[in-house]
C-alpha cells in the first residue's frame, strides 16, 4: 500500500486525508518538516511515498492523477509529490536539502489559483518546493495536465473559500470519465464506440475488473468470432461479424479503463500491443477457413492482407523512429497538412482514408456478415493498399522536402527494425563503408524485389529463386552497412518486410499442394510477431531484442534464403511440412524472449494515445 505524508497543520474542515484513503495510500500526519524526514524514513523502501500539504484543496481525480500514475517514477501537482520506489532516494535527498527553509516563516501573498483555472503553487510549501528542486537537479518530474481540475495550496481563509467555491464548480467524475477517452481517434471509435464504451470502462472499474481482464475477453471474443467464420455458414458469418465488433468494443474499453482508473502496467502494455494483431490475423485465418469449408481457396488473399497491414505498420514505426528526435524538422509538405487539419471535416476524412483500426474492423464485420471470405478480403485488400500508397507517399514527401539531420538515437532505431542477421552483417563488414545517400533505400528495394520476382515468376523448385535471394543478402548488407541517417533510409526496413512476407507467400502459392498456404501463414505470423515485439520495445526505449534471439532465426536475409533453398531442394509436399517446423520454431523462440522481457519489472509500460494502423 502506498504511503501520503500529509505535512504541516490540519486545516478544520477539510476532507483530504478521506480523498487520500479513497486513493489507496495509507495516511500519516507530520506537522513540521523534521516529522516529515522522520515519516518518511519509516516508511518501507519498497512502497510508493507521496508527499502532501495539509492546506491542499482540489479535486480528488487531480490528486488521482498526479499521485497515483504507475508510469512515471516522480510526479507532480500543486502541493502535492509523490516517488515510486525507484526515485525515493532523489526525494529523501532534496527533503534533507529543503528541511530547514521549510521550518521558516512562511510567505503571504500566494494566489491558490491562476488566470483560467490553473493551479498555483504556493511558496512556503513543501511538497511544492520539493518538487521544484527535484526539477532543478534534472530529475523528471512529471506533471499532468490538470485542464478544469483544480489542484492549489491556498495561502488565506478568502483565498481558500475561493478554491472551495471553484473546485465545487467542476464535475470531476464526468472530467475524469471524459479523459478516459484517447486524445485523437477515428471517426467510428470516436462517434460509434467511446460514446457508451467509457460507461462500460466505469462499470468495469466499479467492479474491481482490471484492463488486461478487459483485454483478455477482447481476444477470447475475437477468437470465438474467428471459429464462427471458419464454419463457412451464413450464421457463422453472420454472428463473427458481431463478435468482431463486440472484441472491438472490449479493445477500446481497456485502454479507457486503464485511462480512468490510471491501472497501467508492464504486462498490460505487452496484451495490448500483441493482441490487436493476434486477433486481426486469427480472423482472417478464420475467414479462410471458412471459405475452405465453402470450397473457395482463400489462403493466398489471407496471407496477402496479413502481409500487407504489417508492411503498412513497418511504415509508420519506421518513419516515426526516424523522425523521433530530428531536428530541424520542417517541410512545405507538414506545413500544407496542418493547415488541412485546421479544417474541420478534412480531419475526419484524412483519418477515415487510412484505414485505421477501427473503420478496418467496421467493414470487415460487415462484409463479413453480408459477402463472403472472397468478397471480404478484395475490398480488404484495395482499401489497405489505397491506403498504404496515400500514407507512404505524404510520408515520402515530407521526407525529401525537409531539412532535417537524424540523431544516432534514430538511426540505431532503424537498424534494429531493420533486423538483420549474421549474413548480412558479414558480408556488411566485407563490402565496407556502404552506399551513399538515396542509393541505400533503392538498392534495398531493387534486392528485396528480384527475390520476390524470382520465386513468383518461376516455377516450384528451381534454384532462381535462390540466386535472387543471395542477391537479395548482398543489397541487405550493402544497405545496413553504414548508419541509416538518410532522408529516405526509414524506407529499408518496410522493404525488407515486404520482400520475407512476400518471397514465402510466392513459394508457398506456386507449391500448389494442401497446406503450404496455411503454413506460410503461419510462419509470416511468427516472424511478424518478432517485428511488432522489436517496435513495442523501440518505443519503450528498451532498445532490440537480445543479439541471440536474432542470430538464432536468423535475421530477415537468413531466413529468406533458407526458406528458397528448402523450395529448391524438397518436394512441394516436404516444404509444407519445413514451413511448419520452421513457424514452430521461429514462433516458440520468439515468444518465450517476448513474454519473458514484458513480464520483466524492467520492461518499459507502453502507452499509445492515438489510434494504431
Amino acid at each position: 500500500m502506498p504511503t501520503a505524508i500529509v505535512t504541516g497543520q490540519p486545516v478544520p474542515g477539510s476532507s483530504l486525508e478521506g480523498d487520500l484513503r479513497s486513493l489507496g495510500f495509507d495516511v500519516r500526519v507530520a506537522a513540521d518538516a523534521a516529522g516529515t524526514q522522520a515519516q518518511l524514513a519509516a516508511v518501507p523502501a519498497d512502497r510508493r511515498v507521496a508527499l502532501v500539504d495539509a492546506r491542499f484543496v482540489g479535486h480528488t481525480h487531480a490528486l488521482r492523477l498526479g499521485l497515483t500514475d504507475p508510469r512515471f517514477p516522480l510526479a507532480a501537482v500543486p502541493g502535492a509529490v509523490t516517488a515510486q520506489p525507484a526515485a525515493r532516494q532523489q526525494l529523501t535527498r532534496v527533503l534533507a536539502r529543503e528541511t530547514p527553509a521549510y521550518d521558516a516563516q512562511p510567505t503571504e501573498g500566494q494566489a491558490p489559483l491562476a488566470a483560467g483555472g490553473a493551479p498555483a503553487l504556493a511558496v512556503d510549501s513543501l511538497a511544492d518546493r520539493v518538487a521544484t528542486a527535484l526539477d532543478a537537479d534534472g530529475a523528471a518530474v512529471h506533471r499532468p495536465e490538470l485542464g478544469s481540475l483544480v489542484a492549489a495550496v491556498p495561502a488565506d481563509p478568502q483565498a481558500r473559500n475561493e478554491a472551495r467555491q471553484a473546485v465545487a464548480a467542476v464535475d470531476d467524475e464526468a472530467v475524469r470519465l471524459k479523459s478516459a477517452v484517447k486524445s485523437r481517434d477515428g471517426f467510428f471509435t470516436t462517434f460509434f464506440i467511446s460514446p457508451y464504451s467509457r460507461y462500460l470502462a466505469r462499470w468495469c472499474a466499479r467492479r474491481g475488473l482490471t484492463p488486461n481482464q478487459v483485454t483478455t475477453a477482447s481476444l477470447l471474443t475475437a477468437l470465438i468470432a474467428a471459429g464462427c467464420a471458419a464454419t463457412g455458414t451464413r450464421g457463422g458469418f453472420v454472428a463473427a461479424g458481431v463478435l468482431l465488433i463486440a472484441s472491438f468494443v472490449l479493445d477500446c474499453t481497456d485502454g479507457q479503463l486503464a485511462r480512468y482508473a490510471l491501472k497501467y502496467s508492464t504486462l498490460g502494455a505487452w496484451l495490448d500491443a500483441t493482441f490487436d494483431r493476434a486477433k486481426e490475423y486469427a480472423y482472417y485465418a478464420g475467414l479462410a477457413l471458412g471459405a475452405a469449408r465453402g470450397g473457395d481457396d482463400v489462403w493466398a488473399l489471407a496471407l496477402g492482407a496479413m502481409v500487407l497491414q504489417t508492411c503498412r505498420h513497418v511504415v509508420d514505426f519506421s518513419f516515426n523512429e526516424a523522425n523521433h528526435d530530428a531536428t530541424a524538422n520542417t517541410s512545405p509538405t507538414a506545413a500544407l497538412s496542418d493547415r488541412l487539419d485546421s479544417v474541420g471535416w478534412t480531419v475526419w476524412l484524412r483519418r477515415m482514408i487510412v484505414l485505421p483500426i477501427g473503420e478496418r474492423w467496421a467493414m470487415i464485420a460487415v462484409l463479413t456478415a453480408a459477402t463472403t471470405p472472397r468478397i471480404t478480403f478484395y475490398v480488404l485488400l484495395a482499401g489497405c493498399a489505397f491506403a498504404a500508397a496515400y500514407t507512404t507517399a505524404g510520408r515520402v514527401l515530407r521526407s525529401v522536402t525537409r531539412k532535417a539531420r537524424r540523431t544516432d538515437r534514430a538511426a540505431q532505431a532503424l537498424a534494429d527494425l531493420a533486423d538483420s542477421g549474421p549474413l548480412a552483417q558479414a558480408v556488411g563488414r566485407v563490402a565496407g563503408r556502404g552506399l551513399p545517400g538515396l542509393a541505400v533505400p533503392v538498392v534495398a528495394l531493387l534486392g528485396g524485389a528480384a527475390v520476390v520476382a524470382c520465386s513468383a515468376l518461376t516455377g516450384f523448385g528451381g534454384a532462381l529463386p535462390v540466386a535472387g535471394a543471395a542477391v537479395y543478402v548482398l543489397t541487405s548488407a550493402l544497405a545496413v552497412a553504414r548508419p541509416l541517417k538518410g532522408a529516405l533510409d526509414w524506407l529499408v526496413p518496410p522493404f525488407f518486410r515486404a520482400a520475407e512476407y512476400g518471397t514465402v507467400l510466392a513459394l508457398a502459392g506456386k507449391a500448389g499442394v494442401n497446406g503450404a498456404l496455411p503454413a506460410a501463414f503461419g510462419l509470416v505470423a511468427a516472424v511478424a510477431y518478432h517485428h511488432y515485439d522489436t517496435v513495442y520495445r523501440i518505443r519503450g526505449d528498451a532498445g532490440a531484442p537480445p543479439a541471440w534471439l536474432v542470430r538464432a532465426i536468423g535475421g530477415h536475409e537468413g531466413r529468406t534464403l533458407l526458406v528458397t533453398v528448402l523450395a529448391a531442394v524438397l518436394t512441394a509436399s516436404q516444404f509444407t511440412v519445413a514451413l511448419t517446423v520452421l513457424a514452430v520454431s521461429v514462433a516458440l523462440l520468439v515468444l518465450v524472449e517476448s513474454i519473458r522481457f514484458w513480464v520483466s519489472a524492467g520492461a518499459p509500460a507502453v502507452h499509445d494515445e492515438g489510434e494504431p494502423a
